[in-house]
């Protein structure tokens, strides 16, 4: 059980500190909620539901990756704000390819 305050610690730590992880919670709650208003198949709620958790999944691992590099170079170094980049980078696509989903499967029930 304790493992499992680990895991708690880093979303609680993720969701207090990272405005981005914020606005993915909020974002997450509209669409599922959208999804419950349009019905969507079974098929399609396993996309969303990846969709979501891919993203979640870039924000936690860019947060960490952030978190390292500061500790590592706590000073200005050109290949930190690389790494910093690259990671937030991921998180874009990630997010980017959400929306894809997200429109492919919302907007034909919203037309």
């Amino acid at each position: 059980m304790k493992r499992f305050s680990y895991a708690f610690n880093g979303l609680r730590y993720a969701f207090s500190t990272q405005l981005n992880f914020k606005m993915h919670c909020i974002m997450t709650i509209l669409v599922i909620g959208l999804c419950f208003y349009l019905e969507i198949s079974a098929m399609e709620w396993l996309w969303i539901i990846a969709a979501i958790a891919i993203v979640f999944i870039a924000e936690l691992f860019n947060t960490a990756l952030e978190v390292l590099v500061d500790m590592v170079s706590p000073d200005y170094n050109p290949k930190a704000g690389i790494i910093k980049d690259i990671s937030a980078a991921a998180v874009l696509l990630a997010a980017f390819m959400a929306l894809l989903i997200g429109i492919l499967i919302l907007v034909p029930k919203l037309i």
